[in-house]
């Protein structure tokens, strides 16, 4: 098949309808743009012109590739323009008999041969097709907002659609320069399913004023190696955005606990503080307003400890291992797999899910927790913990000591399992259920969320990494200290963690 002679029409000219149709046509197809609002398309089409001979003017374009590619893009008046389309995308509501209707009379209308695309992040693909009479040609081509920009797509099978439909659009997204991952029709897809407790997780943090937004974005980004934190990233999307595809996947997966919405967060929807858009989320936007700054410990000048030895298994942090002692090959031993610090009296270890209170309460000795990172020799700040036990002397020499490394420290109250560390077991807990239940392979799972929401590491490589019985540890004493289903371990997490090879990961 000439993947290039593939004439490609897209419907809708909202800001995903206009950003497909750019990457379509530089990609060389000759591309149809309709929407049931002419003027709209029109709208749309001469803003692209605007933008895309402003970064000629610029210098950061090619003037003849420029010009190429809008020439490829046309307008349509009628859905009956269509008909020699080769591939059909719609872009159109989120409203499942809207997009039913649409593709009845698209199927009158094209050829037989004609593939049909929907770019819903949320409706089914299967419901979608049912409409048809041919629905194995129906499949799902979710892309990422800016279009032009994302890499990921997500290629979504409904129960017809036939593996051909697939091959091509999968060619088509290579051919576009895009990274595809196939996946089954299931709420969420990929991406919008595993990443809930990345927002989750910190809204819960803020309803339990654990810290201001400010402070919990750093942890999570700065800390925890994130592009933007949680709080910064709904504010960028839209607070009334990501609070529907959080309501929408958890009554599509019938109300199940661990999908549920913040109350917060629909508080600030039901005000209309939706983020940069309307000028106030979670923070405030405009000239008259200064960034909130993170609240960091105070610098402590207090003598440095005397001693740090390393105890476990530190292999999976063997970064934090050689700030700690300055020697990279960290101290291990085989039997104990949780990497513990004493720094002169203070036992000094990875959060799993309990309140450092109740670890000091557990072995006799003051205890301080440290939060997880990517990388911690990069990351610029580290998040920790302090037992209620400690003299306040046992605290600070910790926090100057991570101090004297280089470390900004976010000393957060006594929080199980604190933010990053509950967070990356939550998304790994969620991207096996993924590969358990055959919505997408591992390697899928993994490039969607760094491809498609630009995480640091893949959930699951990382979860390995950590290893699996830290990840269900750290669930387990998280479901004991909530007592609610949303921390319950998957099914895979408890096989990997029982020992299985988890190759497949």
């Amino acid at each position: 098949m000439n993947i290039t002679g593939i004439s490609v029409a897209v419907i809708g000219a909202g800001t995903m309808g206009i950003g497909i149709a750019q990457v379509a046509a530089a990609a060389g197809h000759q591309v149809k743009l309709f929407d049931i609002a002419l003027p709209v398309a029109a709208g749309a089409l001469e803003l692209l012109r605007q933008r895309l001979r402003k970064r000629v003017e610029a210098g950061k374009a090619d003037a003849r590739s420029t010009e190429a590619l809008l020439a490829n893009i046309q307008l349509a008046h009628s859905l009956s323009e269509l008909a020699d389309s080769g591939l059909v995308i719609e872009a159109v509501a989120e409203k499942l008999e809207i997009k039913q209707s649409l593709f009845r009379d698209l199927e009158m209308i094209c050829s037989p041969t004609a593939l049909f695309a929907s770019n819903t992040s949320s409706l089914s693909i299967t419901a979608i097709a049912s409409a048809l009479q041919h629905p194995e040609r129906m499949a799902g081509l979710h892309f990422f907002n800016p279009a032009p920009l994302m890499k990921l797509v997500e290629i979504v099978s409904g129960l017809e659609t036939r593996p051909a439909t697939l091959a091509t659009l999968q060619t088509l997204a290579q051919h576009w320069g895009k990274h595809s991952v196939h996946c089954r029709s299931t709420p969420g897809f990929i991406v919008n399913r595993v990443a809930r407790p990345f927002y989750g997780e910190t809204l819960r943090a803020l309803e339990e004023q654990v810290a201001d937004p400010a402070t919990l974005d750093a942890v999570l980004r700065d800390a925890g190696g994130f592009a933007m934190g949680p709080l910064q990233l709904t504010d960028l999307i839209g607070q009334d955005i990501n609070y529907a595809v959080t309501e929408s996947i958890y009554h599509a997966f019938y109300q199940d606990g661990r999908f549920t919405p913040s109350l917060m967060q629909q508080e600030r929807v039901v005000a209309g503080h939706l983020g940069r858009k309307s000028g106030r989320g979670f923070y405030r936007y405009g000239s008259d307003y200064a960034a909130p700054q993170p609240t960091f410990a105070a610098l402590e000048t207090g003598e440095l400890p005397q001693s740090v030895t390393l105890h476990g298994d530190w292999s999976a942090m063997a970064e934090l291992a050689q700030l700690l002692t300055g020697n990279a090959a960290a101290i291990k031993h085989p039997g104990q797999t949780s990497p513990t610090a004493r720094i002169d009296d203070v036992t000094f270890m990875l959060t799993s899910g309990k309140a450092a209170s109740q670890i000091a309460a557990e072995i006799g000795a003051p205890v301080v927790l440290f939060d997880l990172s990517v990388n911690y020799l990069h990351a610029p700040v580290i998040a920790i913990s302090s037992a209620a036990q400690n003299t306040a002397p046992q605290t600070a020499k910790v926090i100057r000591l991570l101090q004297s490394l280089g470390k900004q420290v976010i000393h957060l109250p006594d929080y199980p399992g604190l933010l990053v560390m509950r967070t990356v077991a939550m998304l790994s807990n969620e991207a096996l259920d993924v590969v358990n239940k055959g919505v997408a392979n591992a390697a899928d799972t993994d490039n969607a969320l760094r491809f498609g929401v630009n995480y640091p590491q893949g959930p699951l490589a990382w979860g390995e990494k950590l290893g699996w019985q830290h990840i269900l540890t750290t669930l387990e004493n998280l479901q004991g200290y909530y007592a609610e289903p949303r921390y319950r371990p998957m099914p895979l997490l408890r096989r990997y963690a029982a020992n299985y090879s988890g190759a497949e990961c």
